[in-house]
């Protein structure tokens, strides 16, 4: 399900807000960083122009990858614009972050419907004409359930004028309009020095392993959906926050990146069958479906029973990569080798540009 790892140079951020109490580096000189930070808004534009592009495409309704593409974007770019801007931010950063997380969840039944679609194809690619008419019946019902949401999310989606959203995101990170606004704020006849780059992604680490690690040890004690949910998103955060180290060539994120993926790609593929799940269970809830089909919905629950089985499976493999498995390690210690000794990790970010 995950195709994301195309567009890792062109990667966003995760959560940024730094941690409460002390500097994790406060003995770290700060360079003049002028050139990184202008590096990161470039990531910014990239993933902003990126999100554009796909919009022709998703209005047609056609493109499952389109829907996917876009969504992965508006990801990117609100992490990326996190990595530049910590908490508090202004104004109207927040309301354009908020038209942006509103594009992506407005589309996120459609992309859900597409992955079912996709799933419930292949199985009937694979399976016995014992259970073809079932399957089948699942199909149709997705179907209809997509072509619903479709218009329930142009009519939404209508609402958020993109144009708007482009030419007002891209003169905010043009200009830096966060950055003079804090100038404004303080009096400054020009806009004070931003915080070490170097400083600040370990901050943004800090912030993104911490909230990682407590959602993935959460799962353990409580395995209920929207817990695993809540560590599946927190792995996606994560995920793009390193793009950002990797975009530097800080050492060592091309690795911590790939188990990252192979973690997102576990859990996207039990995400899938816990919505497939919750799908078919709606299609049985319909009354006329019952009455007319009996036959049939029997066969449709023997499905959900077979789909619960493949849930618990990926569960088990999703704990089996996080509880302390040797890749968890490795990144673990890698994140404390970088949050323990920024000036000498983020050696090369200070000596680029």
């Amino acid at each position: 399900m995950d195709d994301e790892a195309r567009q890792v140079n062109d990667a966003a951020g995760g959560e940024p807000s730094p941690p409460p109490g002390p500097s994790i580096a406060e003995d770290f000189p700060a360079p003049s960083d002028a050139a990184h930070w202008k590096k990161v808004r470039g990531l910014a534009l990239r993933q902003l122009n990126r999100f554009m592009s796909y919009e022709a495409r998703v209005l047609k309704g056609d493109n499952p990858e389109a829907i996917h593409d876009m969504r992965v974007a508006s990801r990117r770019l609100q992490q990326v614009l996190d990595v530049l801007y910590a908490k508090p931010r202004p104004q109207e950063l927040r309301r354009l972050r908020r038209q942006i997380r509103r594009c992506r969840q407005v589309l996120g039944d459609v992309r859900n419907c597409d992955v079912l679609l996709d799933l419930v194809k292949r199985s009937l690619a694979r399976k016995r004409s014992a259970r073809r008419e079932a399957w089948t019946a699942v199909q149709h019902h997705l179907l209809m359930c997509r072509s619903e949401s479709f218009l329930r999310a142009m009519r939404k989606f209508g609402k958020i004028n993109l144009a708007v959203l482009y030419v007002n995101l891209k003169e905010f990170l043009a200009y830096d309009k966060a950055h003079a606004h804090a100038a404004e704020h303080h009096h400054h006849a020009s806009p004070p020095e931003r915080p070490a780059f170097s400083n600040q992604l370990a901050h943004a680490l800090q912030s993104g392993w911490r909230a990682f690690e407590d959602q993935v040890t959460l799962s353990f004690h409580d395995s209920r959906p929207a817990v695993i949910h809540g560590a599946r998103i927190a792995t996606k955060r994560l995920r793009y926050l390193l793009e950002v180290f990797h975009a530097f060539e800080v050492a060592g994120s091309a690795e911590a990146l790939a188990w990252l993926r192979q973690l997102q790609q576990q859990l996207g593929d039990w995400h899938d069958r816990e919505v497939l799940e919750q799908m078919m269970i709606e299609m049985l809830a319909r009354p006329k479906f019952l009455r007319e089909h009996l036959l049939l919905a029997m066969e449709v629950e023997k499905l959900i029973l077979r789909n619960r089985e493949n849930k618990v499976g990926l569960e088990a493999k999703y704990f089996q990569m996080s509880r302390e498995s040797p890749d968890m390690r490795r990144v673990k210690d890698w994140v404390s080798y970088l949050l323990e000794s920024p000036s000498a990790a983020f050696a090369k970010v200070t000596a680029t540009g």
